[in-house]
Parts: structure tokens; sequence; C-alpha cells
């Protein structure tokens, strides 16, 4: 894909490398130094309707009333992140989402979850350079406390991520996870 010439936007959420020296970087630190003022203002929000409007103005989409974030929320870039209805996040979680974030309708997120769609290449002289790979919670999955979904998992619907668990690897439909690496536990009947 010609860096120069497709929008580095559009890039972002098609996944891959994007270089430090990217011509267009500066249009994403522009988001990020946004996303980073609006944080500080979305975090000291007194009540659930608050911190809606607040976040719906760092993602340029609008929160569906039936969903309910607790602050502290993190995320560093925010304009990649689609939450669906009735979704649950509660306090403490961080979501980088340069590569796309996902969470589809009923979901719950439990405290200190990490949701991260940027890595680096293991190449010394290239460490510096974001490699993204999008993150997708599909209906109705349950992400425990304290767990870390890494780029480019896809959590299935109506699974289980136990707490603590680090996935680094897709969560079929119906199951439960958990541990580091997350393995399966056992199907949902």
């Amino acid at each position: 894909m010609n860096q120069n010439k497709t929008d580095i936007f559009e890039r972002m959420r098609a996944g891959g490398i994007i270089r430090n020296d990217d011509p267009q970087m500066s249009k994403a630190w522009k988001v990020i130094a946004r996303t980073l003022k609006l944080s500080a203002t979305l975090n000291v929000s007194t009540d659930i309707n608050q911190i809606r409007d607040r976040l719906s103005e760092i993602t340029g989409n609008k929160i569906d009333r039936s969903t309910i974030i607790f602050v502290p929320f993190y995320t560093n870039f925010g304009q990649h992140i689609q939450i669906g209805k009735n979704v649950f996040i509660n306090h403490a979680c961080s979501f980088l989402d340069m590569g796309g974030i996902t969470i589809e309708d009923n979901v719950q997120i439990g405290p200190r979850v990490n949701l991260i769609t940027e890595n680096h290449p293991i190449d010394p002289s290239a460490r510096k350079d974001l490699d993204l790979k999008s993150i997708l919670i599909k209906r109705n999955a349950w992400i425990g406390a304290g767990a870390t979904i890494l780029p480019g998992v896809t959590v299935g619907e109506n699974a289980i991520v136990a707490a603590g668990a680090v996935v680094n690897k897709d969560v079929p439909d119906n199951t439960i996870v958990g541990g580091v690496p997350a393995r399966m536990i056992r199907s949902i009947d």
C-alpha cells in the first residue's frame, strides 16, 4: 500500500506496519493530543450521562444510552473505538485502539481490562514503528478483571475470558479461556 497516497487512518484500520517516519504520522499525533486533552475531562466526570457524552466526543461516535462506562477510562487514540448497545465497561480499563476496537452489544468488561491493538516490530531498527491489528469482542462476551486482549484477537459470542488472562489467540464462541497465555478451559452449554 502506498503510504504517501492512502490516508493514515485508513491504513491504521486495515492493520499492518505504520512506520514511525510516515509522512502522515503528524495527523495521528494531532488526534492523540486531542484525546489526551479530552481524557482529562472524561476522567473527572461525575455521572454516567456525562461519561457517555465525553467518551462520545473522544470516539466521534454516539455511545448508546444503554451502555455504562465507569471512569477512569484510558485511551491513547479513541477514534477507532466502536461500542455497541447495553455494554458495561468497569473502572480503569485501557483501550489502545489505533488498530481498531469493536465491542458488540451486551458485552461486559471487568475492571482493569486492557485491549491492545498496537505492537512493535522485533527488529531493533524498526522498533518505533507500529504493527496494528484490530480487536473484535463479539456479542454477549464477558472479559474478566485484569484480562489483557492482544492485537488481532477476536473474542467469540458468549465467550468468557477469565480474570487475569492474557489472550493472544482467537477465543471461539461459547467457550471459557484463562491463563497466561490463555487456553481453553471448557465449553459453555
